[in-house]
């Protein structure tokens, strides 16, 4: 299955639940609460007010090797825009990807999916737990403070 046929199927709209493909085409499902919606709507309202140029998106489809994942906030320079526009899924990733943490999320994918996206072009991934703390990566590894121009990180959402 390709991201257009998933972007195409009625039977796959409405549906509670958050959708990627994996490398060989198959669809992964995690289900999405209420606390995943407001800590992400709490991540958009917070870069806003950060971030006054480029774009901000909320389930962001990124094409990888491994498959299309789709990161819960991004944040996308205007150089991003004006080349990727609105491209689905983008072959690259915006400048800051950012998860959040869901029961059904494993260690294991996680640091898969900051490899990715950091492989695929982010400047940082942002990993947000249940409690709001947020975890910062780049390539070195984990980092205390955002390298991204303007961000200035609170204690948690």
């Amino acid at each position: 299955m390709r991201w257009s046929d998933v972007l195409n199927d009625p039977s796959l709209r409405n549906l509670p639940y958050k959708i990627e493909l994996d490398e060989h085409g198959r669809i992964l499902m995690s289900p999405a609460s209420n606390r995943h919606g407001i800590q992400q709507a709490k991540l958009v309202r917070l870069l806003a007010q950060m971030l006054l140029d480029g774009e901000i998106a909320t389930e962001c489809s990124i094409a990888t090797h491994l498959g299309v994942r789709v990161a819960d906030v991004v944040w996308m320079s205007s150089g991003f825009q004006v080349k990727y526009g609105e491209q689905t899924p983008y072959p690259q990733a915006p400048e800051l990807c950012v998860e959040i943490l869901s029961p059904s999320n494993s260690e294991r994918e996680m640091e898969e999916k900051i490899r990715l996206y950091l492989g695929y072009g982010a400047v940082e991934v942002w990993i947000v737990n249940a409690e709001g703390t947020i975890s910062l990566f780049g390539a070195e590894g984990k980092r205390e403070q955002s390298i991204i121009s303007g961000v200035i990180m609170p204690a948690h959402l």
